[in-house]
């Protein structure tokens, strides 16, 4: 199975590095997919602010001793804010749910390496698929929970997403909402109900070639032929944790549905 292997020169990787790395590939993915109309930090700030001028509006309106022609026009910017907080509110609340999801299973399970993002209607009849695998390289003890981005994710999710531009991620997009789903493989003893299914037997269609990109650290010095991490036909299982627990696929119950707007057509 090919596969695009990124190196970093860090010795080992942390936890806040892979769900920042995972957090921006899957913001690209939506962006190159023409599933959202730009970047998500962007619209992410656009939510807000509507968000904070929605809130300033009711206020002014609730303390101004205004004629009837001001109130009427306050009262119309914020029926228009309204309604553009609906538009984002669904996209946000569930890329939000996503994102904590996935930053407590990472917090909760030490070793975790494989990821997939899935794009389509489902996971096991997919448009695109995205795997992500990490060589987390020497252990090191840090904060689970800290989840600050750091430069070294902020020069590794630069090069995941260069080395995805280079693949042609987004190249053959078919425009039209869709959906997007992350599996990520742990022991078969995690429980998180709230927020992840057991998927222990997860193929998807042998029709779909994924595009692999395998982060590995500099310490990590072991020859691959394949990445044995995310790959659905090789076992994933990681040699430190195999003897105590069997790994198997879990499903984020949390899914991102793209936005329906009109994507700009090329002339």
């Amino acid at each position: 199975m090919e596969y695009t292997e990124i190196q970093t020169n860090a010795d080992s990787l942390d936890n806040s590095v892979i769900f920042h790395v995972i957090k921006d590939v899957i913001g690209f993915v939506l962006f190159m997919h023409q599933q959202i109309p730009s970047v998500l930090q962007d619209i992410g700030l656009e939510f807000d602010t509507l968000k904070e001028e929605y809130h300033e509006l009711g206020m002014a309106l609730a303390q101004a001793e205004a004629n009837a022609y001001v109130r009427r026009k306050h009262m119309g910017r914020m029926r228009e804010v309204k309604g553009g907080i609906r538009r984002l509110e669904k996209l946000m609340n569930s890329v939000s749910a996503l994102e904590s999801a996935l930053q407590l299973m990472i917090s909760e399970i030490p070793r975790l390496e494989s990821f997939i993002l899935v794009l389509g209607a489902s996971p096991i009849r997919p448009q695109h698929v995205y795997e992500l695998c990490f060589s987390r390289g020497k252990t090191v003890l840090r904060d689970a929970s800290d989840f600050t981005k750091s430069r070294a994710a902020e020069g590794l999710s630069r090069k995941a997403i260069r080395a995805l531009i280079a693949k042609g991620a987004g190249s053959d997009s078919h425009p039209g909402p869709t959906k997007l789903f992350l599996l990520v493989k742990a022991p078969s003893s995690f429980n998180l109900p709230l927020h992840f299914l057991p998927k222990r037997n997860f193929r998807y269609s042998k029709k779909i070639m994924p595009v692999i990109l395998q982060v590995k650290c500099k310490s990590q010095n072991l020859e691959m032929d394949v990445p044995d991490c995310a790959c659905q036909s090789i076992s994933s299982v990681n040699s430190r944790d195999s003897t105590s627990n069997e790994f198997m696929w879990f499903q984020c119950r949390h899914v991102v549905k793209g936005l329906a707007f009109a994507a700009p057509t090329e002339e």
